[in-house]
This record gives C-alpha cells, sequence and structure tokens, in this order.
C-alpha cells in the first residue's frame, strides 16, 4: 500500500553542497527516512559510486527501495540497503566488505511516515499502542514506552521527562501517570495524552506546540536509548571517515545539537578535524514555509583532519 503522507527532506541542497560530494565516492546515509537525500547522493556519486544506506525501521527501506534502485541504476551507482541501527555502523561496514567511506550524513528527525504511519505511538494525534521502538519487529527483551510508563518509578519517570524532554511539568506528569495507572494499564498514546492534558495547566494547552510533545520526546529518546546511539554511531562513522572526508549532521532539538556540538568541538581542539560550518547552518524561511517541520533543524559539519 503506497504511502499517504510524503517526506520532504530537510536541507537537502545545504547538506549535499556542504558534504562537497563528488564522483565515485562512498557516501554513508545513516539515517535513510524517506530517502530524499539518499536519492540526491546516488546522482552525486554517479558511475562508480556507492551509496550505502541504513535505517533501523525495516519499513523505511521497503518504502525508498524501489526508486533508490531504480536510480541507482541509471547512474551507474552501487546501492546498499541495510537494516540497522546507526550506531552499528562499523558492522554494517564490516558485513558489506567496506574499510571506509568519504562522507556521512545523519538526519536526526524522524520522516513524516514514521510519525504519522508506523503503528507504534510516535504520534500524540493517532491512538497507537504505546511503544515508540524505531525497530517495527518488537523483541521480547525490548524496552517500550508502555513498560516505562506502567512500571518505572515516579522519580525516574520525571527525570526522562525533564531531562530528554525538557518539559517544566514534567513532575506532574510523573505523579499523574503513577495516580493513573494505580487503576488502569496505560496502553495506549491517547491514554497518555489524557495524562498529559489533566496534569497541566488550562494555559498550557494553547501554546505553540502540543502539551503532550516534550513527553512523547523524552520517552522515544529513552525507548530507543537515542543519545547513547549518536555518540556511539558519530564515533564509528569518524573512525570509518578517510583523511579529508566530512560528516554532516541534521538535529531538531537542542539535546541532540549539544551532542554533536560537543563531539566537533572535541576532534577540532584534538587537531583531527577542522570546522566546514562555523555556525550551524538552518532552513530558509521558504523553506521553514514549505515544511513546517524544518523549522528547528540545524545542520553541522566538520571535515577529518589529514594526519
Amino acid at each position: 500500500m503506497k504511502s499517504s503522507v510524503t517526506h520532504v527532506s530537510v536541507l537537502l541542497q545545504e547538506v549535499i553542497n556542504g558534504l562537497d560530494v563528488q564522483a565515485r565516492e562512498t557516501v554513508l546515509d545513516a539515517t535513510l527516512g524517506g530517502g530524499g537525500h539518499a536519492q540526491l547522493l546516488l546522482q552525486r556519486v554517479g558511475a562508480s559510486g556507492t551509496v550505502i544506506a541504513i535505517d533501523a525501521d525495516n519499513a523505511a527501506l521497503i518504502r525508498s527501495r524501489e526508486h533508490l534502485e531504480h536510480t541507482a541504476k541509471h547512474y551507474g551507482a552501487t546501492l546498499f540497503l541495510e537494516q540497522s541501527n546507526f550506531r552499528y555502523i562499523h558492522e554494517v561496514l564490516k558485513k558489506i566488505g567496506i574499510t571506509e567511506v568519504h562522507k556521512v550524513l545523519f538526519d536526526l528527525g524522524l520522516s513524516s511516515q514514521e510519525i504519522e504511519e508506523s503503528g507504534r505511538g510516535f504520534s500524540f494525534k493517532r491512538n497507537e499502542p504505546l511503544l515508540m521502538t524505531f525497530s517495527n519487529e518488537l523483541r521480547a527483551d525490548e524496552l517500550t514506552a508502555q513498560e516505562i510508563v506502567n512500571t518505572w518509578d515516579e522519580e525516574n519517570i520525571a527525570i526522562i521527562i525533564k531531562s530528554y524532554g525538557e518539559e517544566r511539568y514534567a513532575r506532574r506528569i510523573a505523579r499523574a501517570i503513577i495516580e493513573v495507572r494505580q487503576h488502569k494499564t496505560i496502553e495506549t498514546t491517547f491514554d497518555l495524552v489524557e495524562i498529559i492534558i489533566n496534569a497541566t495547566p488550562h494555559s498550557y494547552h494553547h501554546m505553540k506546540i502540543h502539551p503532550a510533545t516534550r513527553t512523547f520526546q523524552a520517552l522515544r529518546m529513552t525507548v530507543n536509548d537515542e543519545v547513547g546511539a549518536l555518540k556511539d554511531g558519530l564515533l564509528h562513522a569518524f573512525e570509518a571517515l578517510v583523511p579529508d572526508g566530512r560528516i554532516a549532521v541534521i538535529s531538531f532539538h537542542s539535546i541532540e545539537d549539544r551532542i554533536v556540538k560537543h563531539f566537533f568541538k572535541q576532534l577540532i581542539v584534538d587537531g583531527k578535524a577542522g570546522q566546514i560550518t562555523k555556525k550551524p547552518i538552518i532552513p530558509t524561511v521558504e523553506e521553514i514555509e514549505e515544511n513546517p517541520r524544518s523549522r528547528s533543524a540545524k545542520l553541522r559539519i566538520i571535515s577529518k583532519t589529514v594526519q
């Protein structure tokens, strides 16, 4: 069934130009998503070039496979599509027999399809099971958002909502979750949204973002260990990078951006990398008007120093 949601790649030209992708290079797209970046990367590397695209969600690979394979064939490029979390970049490269890459892209935003059509509870606008796992094949031992809200203690729930969601009413929301689960299991997104609405002031319900946004973000980041995965992924990507190679990262909230900023800064201080973007590149007014989800995007790029 064809998706009814159209995904729009953020900062598309800025990424391609900033990475300075050349013909015959090997490029790793660590977050395939809707496939927009990967498609343009295939065009740029052309014949004898290679694009490796990975995603934790197999549905993303299925959605993009046909048009990416067509693009690769048309331009004579080699395409690898691999299901994996980007924290395992080194394992993916080993599996396909590639030891070095020229360019790496991380787009840390969820694709529109993943938000709207995953069926795993990423969106507070749809009533779905409260899972929030990137993988669509749930393992028996895999942490879910449902497990967090129904079994974790109040203190730890409040900590993650405050730390990862930067939610001012974290303690009130955590307390309300504990109170509700004493009477019933919190199973769906709408169950949680109702709790958040009831736990927060009426004035909070008329802000620019939905009152559940920050809590949902915090749960998703916890379920998928996004902070740990990002740190691992950046490290392994840099290790695989050739001298003069570049890494570009698009982040969408301050926690991710701080991790990227500090990782890049340390590499620069150590003399291992050079700064390509002195300040993060942000979307133009025109792009934000066309794609409101791009409004918080920040693009940072570094190059690996020749030792």
